[in-house]
């Protein structure tokens, strides 16, 4: 069976208001009626293919965690003493795992549409890892998006590929280039592989963390269906993204291409665009009246909003905090002394 993995954790920034530091994206029901962390569990509880789940997260997420995980048979949960990106994340898990067991590594603040396909490409991939590679999801890429990492497509290998190059962030010219290859995809952070060959990977390219990692683990505790690593020793640890830490440099790359209708929700604009629109382009969360407007997005827990004449703007407002910006301020919303003050 395939082990899904499930890295729950962030600043809660980047929607800010509406997600906050203290209850970050993944615990909100931003598309429909659960959250992006309970959809995650949805896809991956499909009792023929998938084992329990191992969730890792912080402190200060875990009472949301344990809310909404609710008591699913057998999973486990990994409390991490402070975030040190997801190659310590994801090792954690795969040491209380055996060496043979297939990980399905997934962000739980990610909106898949298409849970058949990605269960899908999770069986494809969780082939290809069986065969001893490190398995990416290589998410099709719509748009010359300069926000998402690019995975090039390689030799064929049994219903994925080989990965050829992995591309940090490019600039729109790059991007553009990219998506008119057609051998290009977008790196969306959901992997595949075997507990031991991730953790030789680890030990090869970064043996003071495994060490660091190995220490941790060994002193650390259970609580019921919590484990706890040593903190202090956890400290030491430098941390790394996967990415960095791995994908980039390893020879056992491969991916697999899916379609599935994915998004990051990396921010406002990415939720509108995932939520879906009117007509003209509007989309309406709460109370609002819109006069002549296009490309409007109101998300209001609350108060009316009222806007005549606008277009590409986005209106949020949670309580005593109101946020006005175009699509394209979206991306500076986690710089508002607001967001960063929480």
């Amino acid at each position: 069976m395939i082990h899904p993995v499930i890295l729950c954790g962030g600043s809660g920034t980047r929607l800010w208001p509406l997600s906050r530091a203290d209850k970050p994206k993944p615990f909100l029901p931003l598309i429909g009626t659960r959250s992006l962390f309970e959809q995650t569990l949805d896809r991956c509880s499909k009792d023929v293919l998938f084992a329990a789940p191992a969730v890792v997260t912080g402190k200060k997420h875990l009472a949301h965690v344990e809310k909404q995980l609710g008591r699913a048979d057998g999973a486990s949960i990994i409390v991490e003493p402070i975030g040190k990106n997801t190659a310590p994340a994801i090792a954690l898990a795969a040491m209380r795992l055996p060496e043979d067991a297939v990980m399905l590594v997934c962000p739980s603040d990610h909106y898949i549409e298409d849970a058949g396909a990605f269960q899908s490409a999770a069986e494809t991939a969780s082939a290809l890892a069986d065969q001893g590679f490190l398995v990416s999801f290589g998410i099709e890429a719509t748009t010359p998006e300069t926000g998402y990492g690019y995975i090039k497509r390689g030799e064929e290998l049994g219903g994925g590929h080989a990965v050829e190059r992995f591309v940090e962030k490019p600039d729109l010219a790059t991007a553009q280039r990219f998506l008119a290859d057609g051998s290009y995809s977008w790196n969306g952070g959901i992997f595949a592989f075997k507990a031991g060959v991730f953790l030789a990977e680890l030990t090869n390219h970064r043996p003071q963390m495994m060490d660091a990692l190995r220490a941790s683990v060994e002193t650390g505790r259970e609580d019921g269906q919590r484990f706890h690593p040593d903190a202090a020793r956890f400290a030491q640890i430098d941390g790394d993204s996967i990415d960095y830490a791995i994908m980039e440099t390893t020879e056992r790359a491969a991916m697999v291409p899916v379609s599935m209708g994915w998004s990051d929700i990396g921010n406002w604009n990415a939720l509108r665009e995932a939520r879906g629109s009117d007509g003209l382009g509007n989309s309406v969360k709460g109370k609002a009246e819109l006069v002549d407007c296009t490309n409007v997005m109101v998300h209001s827990d609350g108060p009316r909003v009222s806007a005549v004449g606008l277009d590409d703007v986005i209106i949020v407002v949670d309580g005593d905090d109101v946020l006005v910006t175009t699509a394209a301020g979206t991306q500076k919303v986690g710089t508002l002394k607001g967001a960063k003050s929480q």
